[in-house]
């Protein structure tokens, strides 16, 4: 990032107090130009006050060659101009002294001092000269024309000056606000674009995360009740054919669910990301498709709910587990992300029944109360036979994807072992 203006002046900087070489060379040009002004009206002034003229025109160069010193020193530059005024000298440096000076960071009183100085010096002098013309016969107008002279004369070289320098003054000072304000704006802008950057690679995250989530809820289960299923249909192929066909109708009955549920999934993540990865940021895109894995009950209409856990129950004690299930309460409808949620947590319990406590007896409880539902899944030690069984493995994702689903909801996810050798799984979340 570049400041405004703070490297072009660097590059420029002139001598001394100079900003740059250009302003250096400027005043230097306006000193002698009031110098060799001051020498020629010096020069009158030596003569009417009976001194030699070398040194009217030596005093006069050093009065005018003040003028170099302006932007170092306005105040000093103003106070020699009122002081050489009587002398009818230095009305170059009086104009650039007061137009500097009005211009500067000085206060306004001490502006308006120096130039009520300024303009009560130039007004006497002029009207004690214009009075001694007229008194000489060199003006022969009405004595109306002498304080017509002396205001005119005094207000137009002090107040344009003046003026144009408060002006000069406010434009400029306006001037590096406004840069200011740009390069506090530049580094604004740059500290959001870092900004936007880690909520981008949050967002990233976080759909790799809810995918993941999504997906593994999705497979896990069905998956865990087809490998259960093969194995009891390898196990009585030949004992019980008629069994074993019915198993074989169960697993493919469970494949295509499976395949329809990726489908969907699937679908809505192409759909929700394809359409606006032109035009969106790749954050919007990154929260977009992470949220389009939630958003698959509402658009396909077919997603897990409460009314169909006797359903998924029921699919287990077809894969041989003996479960039971439980209701307390009145029951009632939620909110879709409430009872996907709580349809979740069930299955992926059973699930992790299946793979690590085969054949043991579950018990699944589910309450609905007047705030919130809370569910629960305790199984039994599992049995020495159907421990080894179905030889299921675990990614140890299944906890960690329920205790996150819970916690976003505001709800309270517990699980582990119980006393008696079993494992139990227990979360409440609120209705609303």
């Amino acid at each position: 990032m570049t400041t405004t203006g703070e490297e072009t002046t660097a590059d420029l900087r002139g001598p001394l107090w100079w900003a740059r070489w250009r302003s250096a060379a400027f005043d230097m040009s306006l000193a002698a130009v009031s110098a060799v002004e001051c020498a020629m009206e010096g020069a009158p002034f030596a003569r009417d006050a009976g001194i030699p003229v070398e040194a009217g025109v030596v005093f006069g160069l050093f009065a005018g060659s003040v003028l170099l010193v302006r932007r170092q020193w306005p105040i000093a530059v103003v106070l020699v101009a009122v002081a050489i005024t009587p002398a009818q000298m230095g009305f170059l440096m009086g104009i650039v002294g007061l137009y500097t000076l009005a211009a500067s960071e000085m206060p306004r009183r001490i502006i308006a001092s120096l130039a009520g100085m300024q303009l009560v010096g130039t007004l006497i002098v002029t009207f004690v000269r214009v009075r001694q013309s007229m008194d000489q016969g060199r003006l022969t107008v009405g004595d109306w024309f002498i304080p017509f002279a002396a205001i005119v004369m005094s207000l137009g070289l002090t107040a344009p000056p003046v003026l144009l320098g408060l002006y000069v003054g406010a434009r400029r000072r306006l001037m590096e606000s406004l840069r200011e304000r740009a390069d506090s704006l530049e580094r604004e802008l740059q500290l959001l674009a870092e900004r936007a950057e880690e909520r981008a690679e949050w967002a990233r995250g976080e759909e790799r995360t809810r995918i993941a989530r999504e997906m593994h809820d999705v497979v896990a289960h069905r998956v865990s009740l087809m490998v259960v299923h093969a194995a009891a249909l390898q196990a009585v192929a030949r004992k019980d054919p008629e069994k074993a066909v019915r198993n074989a109708a169960l697993v493919g009955d469970m494949g295509r669910q499976a395949l329809t549920e990726l489908r969907e999934m699937l679908g809505v993540l192409r759909s929700g990301g394809g359409q606006e990865r032109a035009s969106v940021p790749l954050a919007v895109v990154g929260v977009a498709a992470a949220a389009a894995a939630s958003r698959v009950v509402e658009e396909s209409g077919e997603g897990p709910c409460l009314e169909e856990l006797e359903e998924l129950i029921g699919q287990s004690a077809a894969a041989g587990m003996v479960v039971d299930l439980s209701v307390e309460g009145e029951v009632r409808s939620y909110a879709a992300e409430v009872e996907q949620t709580a349809f979740r947590v069930v299955q992926e319990a059973l699930t992790n029944v299946h793979k690590h406590a085969a054949g043991a007896k579950t018990h699944v409880r589910l309450a609905h109360r007047v705030a919130e539902i809370a569910m629960q899944v305790e199984n039994e030690p599992p049995s020495e036979v159907g421990s080894s069984s179905a030889g299921l493995p675990s990614g140890g994702n299944g906890l960690v994807g329920m205790k996150e689903r819970v916690v976003a909801l505001g709800g309270v996810f517990v699980s582990g072992p119980t006393e008696a050798g079993g494992f139990r799984v227990s979360a409440v979340i609120p209705a609303s």
